[in-house]
């Protein structure tokens, strides 16, 4: 009995309502990581017990890369427990340890009040919060991409991407609310809380739409001509170090357009209100172009639009710092953060459904866990703080653009040196996504 019912469980139809729930899971934790960015001036001032606005956001932004050190781990055993017992499962097991950071980071005391154990404190939720979020991507994404008829792979793949988007969207106007109803003192004292607060009150909302998704990890996947035979830890060794190029050139993009609020408070020296107008069209472009990038790609395939849309970052990385340089004034910083999101989110979601492709349904979990994790975690949690210090080493507001374009220069690279993955027959059997 048991196993018809799994086997039935396979060919089931998978609603939207189901999609959502993953994408809704992967938009709440990552609203914790961009929610941290976002008020790490304050929390390093919470936190820390240093009088210079630089040592508090230096220790500020170290305590965030910490939560991307246990990321690798939380990819291996997460990604892995993904490839072996389900996907359902494991995207069960990364919300619920995100939750327990989240609920530990609010309730966490200051220095004030307890001393050195508030940073303590700090580090274990952030190393949870990590551990967790390294092995969401990987059952996410694949669940994502075999839950998509063939022909649509690519805007329902494109998910993953467009739902960072979302939670960046959604804590940048959090962020903004708390800033124009509070005091710079409440910001730092309690503001910084309730915007986490607001994440934890949709855990059990989360867990409970997670429960009823189906599973996809024993549905029928025909294996593309691109996929290796041979089995064996180094079969893939080709996509997955081609994805760690590309996931360096994303993950650098993506925390620098996270820091551009710091960067406009601290470096611009615009206000706080101002300051997060940044995050918010970086997460409303990053929403729409991410999905815009995945239709595109059903059409015309993953290299074309991803190489394309990533040379025109490129190009508009230059003009777009010095336009804010010159000018420090909200409107061109609204416009420079969103033209640069917009042609980064294109290419970022489409090189996730390609990376995730490309690579066998057996292994698919944890190779995209790990390849996303380890790339974020060498490349992604040191880009604030060695962006703060660039800036101050070199006095120059123009270091995170150098920055960020030798790291695109890498990302067109490795996109053109990869397989093109989208499945020649777009014909499929049957939509596995129910549009009723």
């Amino acid at each position: 009995m048991a196993a018809a019912n799994d086997s039935a469980e396979a060919l089931a139809p998978i609603t939207r309502g189901q999609i959502t729930a993953a994408v809704m899971g992967n938009a709440l934790e990552f609203y914790d990581f961009t929610t941290y960015a976002l008020f790490a001036v304050q929390i390093g001032r919470t936190f820390f017990p240093v009088h210079t606005p630089f040592e508090n956001l230096m220790l500020s932004l170290m305590t965030f890369a910490v939560g991307f050190v246990g990321r690798p781990v939380g990819a291996i055993v997460i990604g892995r427990f993904g490839d072996r017992v389900g996907r359902r499962p494991a995207m069960l097991l990364s919300f619920g340890l995100m939750g327990l950071g989240l609920m530990g980071l609010v309730l966490t005391p200051s220095y004030a009040k307890i001393g050195w154990l508030a940073p303590v404190l700090l580090l274990v939720c952030r190393l949870v919060q990590g551990f967790a979020l390294g092995g969401e991507v990987g059952p996410t994404t694949a669940f994502l991409i075999e839950a998509a008829p063939l022909h649509r792979r690519g805007l329902i793949g494109s998910w993953q991407s467009a739902s960072q988007a979302v939670a960046s969207l959604v804590g940048a106007v959090v962020a903004l609310e708390i800033a124009n109803l509070l005091s710079a003192a409440q910001m730092e004292d309690f503001g910084w809380r309730i915007a986490f607060g607001l994440g934890a009150v949709v855990l059990p909302f989360g867990l409970f739409m997670r429960r009823r998704m189906p599973e996809t990890l024993h549905r029928h996947e025909a294996p593309l001509d691109i996929h290796p035979t041979q089995r064996g830890p180094f079969s893939h060794a080709r996509p997955i170090l081609l994805g760690l190029g590309m996931i360096m050139s994303f993950t650098t993009s993506t925390y620098v357009l996270l820091y551009m609020t710091t960067y406009a408070s601290q470096t611009l020296h615009m206000t706080a209100a101002d300051s997060f107008g940044a995050s918010v069209s970086n997460g409303a472009c990053g929403l729409v172009f991410a999905l815009l990038g995945g239709v595109l790609s059903d059409r015309f395939g993953r290299k074309p639009v991803m190489i394309t849309a990533r040379s025109l970052f490129l190009l508009a990385i230059y003009p777009a710092f010095t336009l804010m340089v010159r000018n420090h004034d909200a409107l061109t910083l609204i416009l420079a953060t969103g033209v640069l999101s917009a042609f980064s989110s294109t290419s970022v979601g489409v090189a996730l459904v390609a990376l995730t492709e490309s690579l066998r349904k057996d292994v698919r979990s944890t190779g995209m866990a790990i390849v996303y994790a380890i790339g974020v975690a060498v490349f992604g949690g040191v880009v604030q703080p060695y962006v703060t210090w660039l800036i101050k080493a070199t006095g120059s507001p123009m270091a995170p653009a150098w920055y960020m374009m030798a790291a695109a220069a890498v990302g067109i690279t490795a996109m053109a040196l990869m397989k093109e993955t989208r499945p020649a027959l777009i014909i499929d059997a049957g939509p596995v996504v129910e549009l009723a």
